[in-house]
């Protein structure tokens, strides 16, 4: 599991990857398609697809004559799944500190 998380967040580094990334959620498109908003040549958005498809973030569709790529859910469970475990924590620690100020507060007030 950690590999795969270091090479979805090594993918997400790059924010062409993340723009790509978001194109994507809006549905399938062609490399023409996602080169169109960059100042990139279309084989400079292969190499990014290419790391993004290794990463399990995206696939490549078949259609008549293209490739559309797609996002792959599941990667972007992984990610959530782990920020979800985190995000626990943060919210025990919050609570904590709330505590702890609540008492100091009343502390204070005697």
């Amino acid at each position: 599991m950690d590999d795969r998380l270091d090479a979805i967040f090594s993918a997400l580094s790059d924010p062409t990857r993340r723009a790509i990334l978001a194109r994507l959620a809006n549905g399938k498109a062609t490399v023409a398609e996602l080169a169109d908003p960059f100042e990139l040549s279309q084989p400079a958005i292969s190499k990014h697809l290419k790391v993004l498809e290794q990463a399990g973030l995206i696939r490549s569709g078949r259609e008549a004559n293209s490739r559309p790529r797609v996002l792959e859910p599941a990667a972007l469970k992984t990610i959530a799944d782990w920020v979800a475990d985190y995000r626990r924590f943060w919210d025990e620690s919050f609570d904590r500190l709330d505590d702890y100020l609540s008492k100091i507060q009343g502390n204070e007030n005697d």
